[in-house]
C-alpha cells in the first residue's frame, strides 16, 4: 500500500482540520483543534498517524483525533476510528497497552472545609494503602486462578463488557493479572481528592450528584500488567498473519487482524477481559479509598456518601451499531485515548442517566482542574459518540525529567494548598503540569465544537501518584 505524503492540514472552521484524503487514504482525517492547540501539533508526528490509520481497511467516516492529540503506538493517543464489521480490521494499536484505561468518580457528602484540617493525613493514608509504582502488587492475598477467571468475565458492578474469553489469555498474562488487582500502578495514573468548585448546568450536575463545595475522589488507572500482555502478545501474533490476510500497512505498528477473523475475535475476547480487570481494579481501589476516608473522618462510607458518579473506559475497542450517512451500521469504534459522550435517551446510556447523558470524566494534571461533561447529539452524528479523555502531553517523560529534575514539585504544589505523594521524585518531574497541555483549553475545543456541554469543574486538593 502506498504510504502518504507528509500530511496537509486544512482548517474547516475553529474548532476543526482536515487532512486531505491523499495516496493510499480511504478516508480523510479530521483533528480536533483550535489555533492554539495546532500550533501545538508542529514537529509531532501525530497527524501522520491519523493519515496512517486512514489507509485501514474498513474504515467508515474519517479517521479522527481530539485535541488532547500526541503520538502513540500505531494510532496517535486521542484517536478514534470506526471499522465496518464484516470488512474492517480491528488493531491493538488502535486501542493501547493499557487496556481499558479509565478513570472512576466518587462523589461524597464531605464539603472543603471538613477535608482542609485533614488533608495531608487523608492523602498520606491514602497513599499507604493504594499500592502505587509501576511494579505495584496488591498488599492481600494472591487471586486464585478461578476467581481471576470469574473476574475477567464478570468485571465489576460498575462496569463489564459481555463477551470476554479468559482462555485467549497467555500464561504470563495471567500470572501478572493475580496479584495487581487493587493497585494504582504508575506514569500518569492516579487517585486524586479534588472540589466541585463550579458548577455549569445545575440541573445535570444535580441529577449526577454533584454540587458546588462538594469533595470528590478520581481514580485513574487500568488493566495494569495483564492489559500489557495481552497487547503484547496479539501485536506479536497478528504480525504473523498479515500476509495470510492480504493486509498491507504504511506503518508496521498497526498491526491488525480482520475482525471476523481468527486472530480478530480472539483478540476481542482477550481485550474485553482486561476490560473487565481494570473495571475490577478500580472497584477494588474503590474499597481501598472508602475505608481511608472512614478511617480519617471517623464515619463509615454509607455515612461519607461516597458512592461511584461513573466509570468510563478510556482505551477501547466497542462493537455499536451507529447511523452513518442515513442507515444503521454495525462498526467497531477503536478510542485510544478518548471516552465515550452518549446523549440523553441513548439506548446504551444506563438508566439512572438515560435523561441526562452519561457522565463524561476528563481529568487534567495534578495541578489543574477536571472536568465533568455530557455528550450531544452532534458528537453521535460526527463522532460515533466520542470527546477527548484528558489533558494530553506536550513533553515526553524524558524531557520533562530533564527540565523539572531541580524542582521541588511537591513543595510548589503545597504551596498552591494541593497535597501531593508520589512513589518518587522522578515522577513528580514527569507528571509536572508543564508537561501536559491545559485540560481547559482542551475541554474548550470539544465543548466549543459541540461535541459535549460542561456540567462541573473539579479542583485538585491532594492526589497520589504511582
Amino acid at each position: 500500500m502506498q504510504q502518504p505524503s507528509p500530511v496537509r492540514l486544512e482548517r474547516i472552521d475553529e474548532y476543526r482540520l482536515r487532512i486531505p484524503r491523499e495516496g493510499g487514504m480511504r478516508s480523510e482525517g479530521l483533528i480536533y483543534a483550535d489555533r492554539t492547540m495546532a500550533g501545538l501539533l508542529k514537529g509531532d508526528n501525530s497527524p501522520q498517524q491519523v493519515a496512517n490509520v486512514a489507509c485501514l481497511p474498513g474504515l467508515v467516516g474519517a479517521s479522527m483525533a481530539m485535541p488532547d492529540i500526541h503520538w502513540g503506538y500505531g494510532f496517535p493517543i486521542g484517536g478514534v476510528a470506526a471499522f465496518d464489521v464484516d470488512e474492517g480490521v480491528i488493531s491493538p494499536g488502535g486501542v493501547g497497552y493499557d487496556i481499558n484505561c479509565g478513570v472512576r468518580l466518587l462523589r461524597t457528602s464531605l464539603s472543603e472545609e471538613e477535608v482542609r484540617p485533614r488533608i495531608r493525613t487523608l492523602v498520606d493514608r491514602l497513599f499507604a494503602e493504594i499500592p502505587t509504582g509501576v511494579g505495584a502488587h496488591r498488599k492481600l492475598t494472591k487471586l486464585s486462578r478461578g476467581q481471576l477467571r470469574s473476574l475477567l468475565v464478570e468485571g465489576a458492578g460498575c462496569g463489564c463488557i459481555p463477551g470476554a474469553d479468559p482462555d485467549a489469555l497467555s500464561p504470563r498474562a495471567i500470572e501478572r493479572g493475580l496479584d495487581q488487582v487493587g493497585t494504582l500502578g504508575g506514569g500518569n495514573h492516579f487517585g486524586e481528592v479534588g472540589v466541585v468548585d463550579e458548577v455549569y448546568d445545575r440541573a445535570t450536575a444535580a441529577a449526577f450528584g454533584l454540587f458546588e463545595g462538594m469533595v470528590t475522589f478520581f481514580i485513574h488507572c487500568g488493566s495494569r500488567g495483564l492489559g500489557h500482555q495481552v497487547a503484547d502478545d496479539t501485536m506479536k501474533s497478528m504480525k504473523g498473519s498479515l500476509s495470510k490476510h492480504g493486509l498491507d500497512l504504511p506503518d508496521p505498528q498497526l498491526v491488525c487482524a480482520p475482525i471476523n477473523s481468527k486472530e480478530g475475535q480472539r483478540y476481542l475476547g482477550a481485550m474485553r477481559a482486561a476490560a473487565n480487570y481494570a473495571f475490577a481494579n478500580r472497584q477494588m481501589i474503590t474499597r481501598l479509598a472508602r475505608n481511608v476516608f472512614a478511617e480519617v473522618f471517623g464515619r463509615s462510607g454509607e455515612e461519607l456518601g461516597l458512592d461511584v458518579v461513573y466509570d468510563v473506559c478510556h482505551n477501547i475497542a466497542r462493537i455499536e451499531e451507529h447511523r452513518f450517512e442515513g442507515r444503521k451500521r454495525r462498526v467497531c469504534v477503536h478510542r485510544k485515548g478518548a471516552t465515550r459522550a452518549f446523549p440523553a435517551g441513548h439506548p446504551e446510556v444506563n438508566e439512572v442517566y438515560r435523561e441526562t447523558g452519561h457522565p463524561v470524566l476528563i481529568p487534567g494534571d495534578m495541578g489543574r482542574y477536571s472536568y465533568v461533561l455530557v455528550g450531544t447529539d452532534r458528537a453521535m452524528a460526527e463522532t460515533w459518540g466520542t470527546t477527548c479523555h484528558g489533558a494530553g502531553r506536550v513533553k515526553s517523560r524524558t524531557k520533562a525529567r530533564k527540565e523539572h529534575r531541580d524542582r521541588q514539585i511537591d513543595r510548589e504544589l503545597a504551596e498552591r494548598g494541593i497535597h501531593v505523594r508520589a512513589a518518587s521524585r522522578r515522577v513528580l518531574a514527569e507528571e509536572a503540569s508543564e508537561s501536559y497541555k491545559d485540560v481547559a483549553d482542551v475541554v474548550g475545543v470539544v465543548s466549543g465544537a459541540g461535541l459535549v456541554r460542561k456540567v462541573a469543574r473539579l479542583r485538585p486538593i491532594g492526589n497520589i501518584k504511582g
